[in-house]
Formats: C-alpha cells, structure tokens, sequence
C-alpha cells in the first residue's frame, strides 16, 4: 500500500512542476506580446488557459485520492497540504500573465507600454521569469536556504514596482491616460506574480522543515 501511495505522490509531485512550466510558458508568451506588440504571442498565452485548469483539477483530485487512501505520514501529509496550496498560487500566476496578454492583445496594434518606460517593464518580466525558474528548482529539490534566498528577488521586483508607480504619480509620465491606467495595472501584475513565487517558496520551508517561513528564520538566527 505504501508503494501505490507513495506512486501517486511522486506523480503528483510531477504534475506541480509541469504545472509550473506551464504557467512560466504563459507568462514568458505574455511579457513577449506586451513588450513586442505581438498579437501570436498573446493569442498563444491565452489558448494555454484550458491546459492551466485541466492540470490544476488533476493535482486537486490527487490530492484528494492521497488523503483517502492512507493515513500519510507528517512528511507526506506535509507535502499534500503544501502541494494543495502550490496548485492554488500557480493558478493565479497563470491567471495574473494572462491579464497581460489580455491587455496586450486588447490593445494591439498599439503599444501598451510607451517606448521610453518599456525598459523597466521588459527588466519586470525578467526578475519573474528568474523568480519562476527558481521556483521550478525548488518543487524538483526542495531546499528551505534556497527558498528564503528567493525573497530577494522579490525586493528587486517591489523597487521596481515602486519605481514604475512613482514614474506615473509624479510627472515623469509621457504616455496617454489609458496607457497609465494599462502600466499600473500590469505593474501590479508582475508583482503580485512575484509575490506568488514567494508563497511557493514559503510552502516549500513548511514541507521541508514543518516550520513557517518566519519560524525558520528566527530558528537560523538563534543557531549563529
């Protein structure tokens, strides 16, 4: 019985980091479409989406076949409630990218984004992209240093973000209303997706240690 349990949980293992290169091909085909006025590009992000819920119900019902088929383990149980929540953060990482390939092909075939900002927005979707490839390491060796390690990034993407909302408040902004309104929106769409990597990476501290992201750190810092 441990064997098919412990089948049925490597599978579902499996599906979370398909899952999460699925949402990356997204997200990777929606900043493509915003940052190069790619109707394809945003048409290819958005036909993913039944793909994004297919898989997303499949992890739910083997999370449902695991908890009834055998009183798991702490670890075991461990990763099925962690993996539950990592289904749930990856749907609305895929939901967040296709709002941007959403915008990018209402917009088409204007640019979102005006020339002279598309800098920091193209640098936006390459802090996510690294934060995501990060996240897939972490579901394939989870590894609870490298999960707190990901935070970082997510400060250079809250500067950023910051940076961007500042450019629209206080002047610096040449582009139209609709423009500003479409950068603000999609600003909080990069990250909010970071912020989900980071949750990721949170759950994977829990299943690796039982311990909260914060618990863990206050136990590193008690050790030095």
């Amino acid at each position: 019985m441990r064997t098919a349990y412990r089948e049925h949980l490597d599978a579902f293992s499996h599906d979370l980091v398909v899952m999460c290169d699925l949402v990356d091909a997204v997200m990777t085909k929606a900043s493509h479409a915003l940052l190069h006025t790619s109707l394809q590009a945003a048409e290819e992000a958005l036909s993913l989406e039944e793909q994004v819920t297919e898989i997303a119900s499949r992890c739910e019902s083997r999370a449902v076949e695991l908890l009834a088929l055998e009183g798991p383990v702490a670890r075991d149980l461990r990763q099925v409630i962690s993996s539950i929540y990592i289904v749930e953060d990856c749907r609305r990482m895929a939901a967040l990218a296709m709002h941007i390939a959403s915008t990018a092909r209402r917009r088409h075939p204007q640019a979102v984004i005006p020339e002279d900002h598309q800098e920091n927005f193209a640098e936006l979707a390459r802090l996510v992209a690294a934060m995501a490839a990060q996240t897939r390491d972490l579901l394939l060796a989870p590894d609870a240093q490298a999960a707190v390690a990901l935070s970082k990034d997510d400060d250079s993407v809250d500067a950023l973000h910051q940076s961007v909302m500042a450019a629209l408040t206080q002047g610096n902004w040449n582009g139209s209303v609709t423009q500003a309104v479409d950068a603000t929106l999609i600003g909080r769409y990069y990250e909010r997706y970071a912020d989900h990597c980071v949750s990721v990476a949170a759950r994977v501290i829990y299943l690796s240690t039982g311990m909260t992201r914060s618990e863990y750190l206050a136990a590193q810092s008690s050790r030095m």
